[in-house]
């Protein structure tokens, strides 16, 4: 009773508050303790890896730390692999006070991780965009609120990684703008999560002939248009219906980075934004963060991954987090 009373308080102060927080995080390898033949070599569960009861739990609590002082109230999660390893995190925070009472995952498809996501809205509905059969390719999540009187439309991502060409992430950016035509972009929009792409990604891998194999379109830039002749700033979105922003351009440049590959800092991560947010009706974006305390980064300054041990044979030390930082967006219901 005492929980219910709490969750319909929340959910009030939420719809007619100043502010919706939505988020992302890629936590990194979040694997149950099944074995059913999916798993990566060292997440299967009991063997010499140690990926067991105690290192399982220790990644629980880990997240669950994040996750609640992130205070989103919708987040979107990448590397989650299975509805049961999604409901032991939910139960988690329950249990650290922090309540999500509505879960999803894209299990429509047997990829070894998937997306997902945890909300203290309910879902007006959830359904998967397949991007194509094989399981090279992760679904995207899609999902429908109503807040106050506003639909929100949430995508979740996690595109082909940069060990592969341009064309293969240019698959699934060719899916997502399909469907945001489908919508209309002056619906309330927000694609986030893993993109594997740079904000300006055109930039970046024009001289990369392992990357560029598309002679200079990429899909986070050109497909999803975020870029026309120059990046997509927020007030084009007034005049550029089918034009997204992304809000990596809301911070210092030397703060646009959520990701360190070897030496080299990378903005894989990504929220972007459709015209409907930023039409002065409705919902309305207010605010970009990058959730950086200073327990989520090593002595290096580089994010404290979930790690591993240095001598043979390797196995989980039970320590870290991930090696990519969160993200949040805030905005306001008018």
């Amino acid at each position: 009773m005492i929980r219910a009373l709490w969750l319909l308080w929340l959910l009030g102060i939420t719809v007619w508050g100043e502010q919706v927080r939505v988020a992302t995080y890629n936590v990194e390898n979040l694997f149950d303790l099944k074995r059913d033949g999916n798993e990566y070599t060292e997440y299967i569960p009991n063997t010499s890896w140690k990926w067991n009861t105690q290192t399982y739990r220790a990644k629980i609590d880990n997240i669950t730390r994040v996750i609640a002082e992130l205070n989103a109230d919708i987040v979107a999660l990448q590397e989650i692999e299975s509805r049961e390893a999604l409901r032991e995190l939910q139960k988690s925070l329950g249990r650290s006070g922090v309540y999500y009472p509505y879960m999803a995952i894209a299990d429509g498809k047997n990829s070894t991780v998937k997306v997902a996501l945890l909300s203290r809205f309910p879902f007006d509905y959830t359904k998967e965009l397949r991007v194509t059969q094989s399981l090279k390719y992760r679904n995207i999540l899609e999902a429908k609120f109503t807040i106050g009187d506003d639909a929100l439309y949430l995508f979740v991502n996690h595109w082909k990684a940069k060990s592969g060409p341009e064309s293969e992430r240019i698959v699934s950016a060719r899916v997502l703008k399909k469907r945001l035509y489908e919508l209309g972009h002056d619906k309330a929009i927000v694609l986030l999560g893993d993109f594997n792409s740079h904000y300006e990604e055109h930039q970046l891998f024009i001289k990369n002939a392992k990357h560029n194999n598309t002679r200079g379109i990429t899909g986070i830039n050109h497909t999803l248009k975020s870029y026309k002749g120059k990046p997509v700033q927020k007030e084009d979105l007034l005049t550029c219906k089918d034009c997204l922003y992304n809000l990596w351009y809301e911070l210092d440049p030397k703060e646009r980075w959520s990701h360190v590959f070897k030496s080299s800092k990378e903005a894989l991560d990504n929220i972007l934004i459709s015209a409907g947010l930023w039409n002065h009706q409705g919902l309305e974006f207010m605010r970009f963060t990058k959730f950086n305390p200073n327990y989520l980064f090593d002595n290096k300054g580089k994010p404290f991954r979930w790690s591993y041990s240095r001598g043979h044979p390797k196995f989980h030390l039970g320590k870290g987090y991930s090696d990519h930082l969160p993200l949040y967006a805030d905005f306001t219901i008018k």
